[in-house]
């Protein structure tokens, strides 16, 4: 069984250095982080837009919300780039982004609100997927395997 695993995932391989899953995972990683590492730098950069933001969404405690969101956001994302705890990390980022669909993005008869809230929900999907499967290879995770 060992020799079959082995045999079908060096069928990915081009070279022992490159592994097209491996590759695939830390491209898919980096790219669904980008977004929360900009997110957070955003929102850093305009702390009162932010906080004002999530008042208008009815949400308690904006300041702490808003902590909370950076925090997230930032140490997430850059976890998430680094493969560090990954699965953890991808399951944090899941019920954050779906939790930031419900609150923000629910009004669902406005087209805008509409593509963010799929978005948002297609987002905690990839995110579940690297929840499920793993950082791969190249990631902090994948150097101990």
């Amino acid at each position: 069984m060992t020799q079959l695993t082995h045999n079908a995932n060096s069928a990915h391989s081009i070279s022992g250095a490159f592994d097209i899953a491996s590759v695939s995972a830390l491209t898919g990683r980096v790219l669904i982080s980008i977004i929360f590492v900009l997110s957070g730098i955003a929102k850093i950069s305009a702390p009162a837009g932010t906080i004002a933001y999530i008042e208008s969404a009815g949400l308690p405690f904006a300041t702490l919300g808003f902590a909370a969101a950076v925090l997230v956001e930032l140490a997430g994302g850059i976890a998430l780039i680094a493969g560090y705890r990954t699965r953890a990390t991808a399951l944090i980022l899941a019920g954050f982004t779906a939790a930031a669909a419900l609150a923000f993005h629910n009004q669902l008869g406005d087209q805008n609100q509409f593509v963010h809230f799929f978005k948002n929900i297609a987002m905690a999907g990839g995110l579940l997927q690297i929840a499920a499967f793993g950082a791969g290879r190249f990631s902090l995770d994948g150097r101990n395997r």
